[in-house]
């Protein structure tokens, strides 16, 4: 199972295998004060799409589709994300403010569809 949350909350018991999944370090953010088990950058969305996004909510559906096709591209990068979504509760952390239009949202979506697949 895989849940999202902003790197900024407090950790939780109940958050499982915490992974950053966002190529940058959250902004003004000490790495000692992040509780995290990984920082998978690969998992994110290219520079070249996260700058054109520039969370321009006029382009997140197109955003969604492109990040898809680069996941798609990519099975090296999610792979353990996925496989460690089926043993265990996974918590993808992310730095957007938006927690409606994010990559990590998309991500997630993308491992659930993964898996209704292979069922």
């Amino acid at each position: 199972m895989w849940v999202i949350k902003r790197a900024y909350e407090p950790a939780e018991k109940e958050d499982g295998l915490r992974v950053l999944v966002d190529r940058l370090w959250p902004r003004g953010m000490k790495k000692e004060d992040l509780s995290l088990d990984e920082w998978k950058r690969a998992v994110s969305p290219s520079p070249a799409l996260r700058k054109w996004f520039n969370h321009d909510l006029s382009r997140w559906e197109e955003f969604q589709q492109r990040y898809r096709q680069e996941l798609e591209a990519n099975p090296s990068a999610w792979n353990g994300l996925f496989q460690a979504g089926q043993a265990e509760k996974v918590t993808l952390l992310f730095s957007a403010r938006d927690a409606q239009h994010n990559s990590a949202l998309v991500l997630k979506e993308f491992l659930e569809m993964r898996l209704q697949k292979e069922r």
